[in-house]
């Protein structure tokens, strides 16, 4: 809808990989190197990881359709829960391979037949499994038993695992997994896109479909775009997606932050997309006072340890002030009995001890409180900063 209001060619934030709008930003551009040299290995493993949507279909995407097929064979999974007999006749899927019978003697014979042709005709074999994170540690093994394949001293199959973060832990963590660590020649994590590369980035896609300036962003939207998306590429498309719908069914030829928070709200009602808290939104809540009630937890955020250390100097003054009346009253009455006093002394004496256990009562309540808020005060400061978001 929006492409022929805003005269474009085509759709500038499909969500689905497309080699054609791939966006070299710095970590995109570190990866690719990586995968250069890893390529340029002809052996082992190579392992990219990220976050969903941060664009590692597309950087494979665009690698495949930059390699010669004379020179290379590439095949393509995507996989999901499969034990190791399931991994190795996908696999034979993968290079086209017909197997006779459905045992795994039969599909490792015909894979390994087929790496020798190709190794003979000058070809290299490279596979790429995507989603590595969902392989059972006995489907790594048998990709790991793949690579052992030799003409010689020729390897005959190169592997490109992508996979998202979890993957990358496994693969470092898990004593299993030491024969295949052993194998892993390139590394490489994408991070998120940074600020400055957001409006080169959307502007780069809007110009691989004809875009000449209309609609135009503002300046301060694409700030607030990467703030809510975390920089990540496919959070970005999303909400473009929904922008331009937006200003196409307005008629808007400008994109403004009134119609990005508008978009931002309806993503995050619908459950679309979940969005990161903006610095103001995670604010503290507004300082309470000092005379706070006891029975009123103080929020650990609303004070700090040196207003804590006043708040609780001063009641231990009022304590002290009070049991100094006490006490100058207590050596009135040895000095008088409390019998021949003036009855009125004796009343204010009575009255003031009775208020005395009261406060003291509330006094130590209000002081396990503020200690305990203290504590929790000190050990949240001290922290390291993981557990500081969490809390």
């Amino acid at each position: 809808m929006f492409n022929d209001f805003y005269g474009l060619t085509g759709r500038p934030f499909q969500l689905t990989p497309d080699p054609a709008f791939y966006f070299e930003s710095l970590t995109h551009r570190k990866a690719l190197s990586y995968l250069s040299y890893g390529l340029a290995q002809g052996e082992g493993f190579v392992v990219i990881t990220g976050e969903v949507g941060a664009g590692k279909s597309t950087l494979v995407a665009h690698l495949m359709a930059t390699i010669d097929p004379a020179r290379l064979t590439a095949a393509q999974i995507v996989t999901s829960k499969l034990d190791g007999e399931e991994l190795v006749h996908v696999v034979a899927q993968a290079f086209g391979l017909i197997v006779d019978g459905h045992d795994k003697a039969s599909a490792l014979g015909a894979i390994e037949a087929f790496l020798h042709d190709e190794a003979r005709a000058g070809r290299r074999c490279l596979l790429v499994v995507d989603e590595s994170q969902n392989l059972s540690l006995e489907a790594l093994e048998e990709l790991r038993m793949l690579s052992n394949f030799q003409l010689g001293s020729h390897p005959l199959l190169q592997t490109l695992l992508l996979g998202q973060p979890e993957f990358r832990d496994l693969i470092q963590d898990h004593p299993q997994l030491e024969q295949l660590r052993q194998r892993v020649i390139a590394a490489h994590h994408l991070d998120a896109m940074e600020l400055a590369e957001v409006q080169p980035y959307i502007e780069h896609r809007l110009k691989c479909v004809g875009w000449s300036g209309n609609p135009k962003f503002d300046q301060r939207v694409y700030t607030e775009l990467f703030e809510a998306s975390g920089g990540v590429p496919r959070r970005i498309n999303q909400i473009c997606n929904r922008l331009m719908m937006l200003g196409a069914v307005d008629q808007r030829s400008r994109i403004d932050g009134a119609m990005l928070s508008q978009v931002l709200e309806e993503l995050e009602l619908d459950g679309t997309m979940p969005l990161k808290k903006s610095a103001k939104s995670e604010a503290a809540p507004e300082q309470q006072s000092l005379s706070t009630p006891a029975h009123q937890p103080i929020p650990v955020d609303a004070v700090t340890a040196a207003q804590l250390q006043a708040m609780l100097a001063e009641r231990d003054a009022q304590i002290a002030e009070l049991q100094q009346a006490v006490l100058e009253l207590a050596n009135d009455q040895e000095a008088q009995p409390v019998a021949s006093a003036d009855p009125g002394q004796a009343a204010a004496l009575a009255a003031i001890e009775a208020k005395l256990a009261s406060f003291e009562t509330k006094t130590l309540e209000q002081e396990r409180t503020i200690r305990h808020t203290l504590t929790m005060l000190i050990e949240w400061i001290e922290a390291d900063d993981a557990s500081r978001v969490a809390a």
